[in-house]
């Protein structure tokens, strides 16, 4: 499922493109900005998948604001000029509709965009593995076996080896032990992130770390990202921006 970001200064433009993305059974959600410091706000705070852009607009023109946008997003331009189309692929443009476009022609530019998106993620994944099985082999004996747990009066030892999943929120983290068990130990979830072994553990969520061996079964849900099941019956919830880790758990 795809985000989706239209940009233009004529609102009657932008309700043509919203029609036709709504036709479109992969696309999840649809903002609109009608100039570039409100497409900048929605752009920094939703970091969606493809940018729909006019090219001129009062103050910022669309190729200026196409400097300023993410990276990881992917950008078709729409205009009514077609000599702006060099300066537009310059800044790495997927495609330049020319105003009035048919149907065909923008879903055209869609699939374009799609495509992009599906190489960014598998080139992401491909290097983020690489990345992994090079430190795991540099600090093959770094990572925890045990959590130190201070509890009032007492320090406990939790062997990771009996940990199913992690939970957190701020500072402390809440581990779930196999046994059905839950222990309250103050961490942050990104901190122990890297005091687990990545071959037993996966980030999954912002608030949610689980132990491969322990996942039952992934469910795709309508929104993009995954309902995660473990064999205990828990379920946990593998946002869309961690989708492409499915390779991972199912490799």
């Amino acid at each position: 499922m795809y985000d989706v970001l239209v940009v233009d200064d004529e609102i009657l433009a932008r309700e043509t493109v919203k029609i036709l993305l709504a036709c479109d059974s992969e696309v999840n959600t649809i903002w609109e900005a009608e100039d570039a410091p409100r497409a900048l706000t929605i752009a920094q705070s939703k970091s969606p998948d493809i940018v729909i852009l006019d090219i001129e607009m009062p103050g910022l023109s669309g190729i200026e604001l196409a400097k300023q946008l993410p990276h990881d997003c992917v950008i078709i331009f729409a205009s009514a000029f077609s000599e702006f189309a060099l300066p537009a692929f310059e800044v790495n443009a997927i495609d330049y509709l020319l105003k009035p476009f048919s149907d065909e022609r923008f879903k055209d530019a869609m699939k374009r965009a799609k495509s992009r998106l599906s190489t960014q993620l598998e080139a992401q994944s491909i290097a983020l593995t690489s990345a992994m099985v090079e430190f795991m082999e540099q600090h093959k004996d770094c990572y925890i076996r045990r959590l130190i747990v201070k509890d009032p009066g007492r320090i406990r030892f939790v062997d990771v080896g009996q940990v199913s999943f992690i939970t957190g929120a701020g500072n402390y983290v809440e581990v779930h032990m196999m046994d059905g068990s839950h222990i309250l130990h103050r961490e942050t979830l990104a901190n122990l992130e890297l005091q687990l072994n990545p071959r037993e553990f996966v980030r999954i969520h912002r608030s949610s770390i689980v132990r491969r061996d322990c996942i039952a079964e992934l469910r795709p849900n309508d929104k993009g990202d995954y309902a995660v099941i473990l064999d205990s019956g828990d379920k946990l919830t593998m946002s869309r921006r961690n989708r492409d880790k499915i390779s991972e758990l199912t490799h």
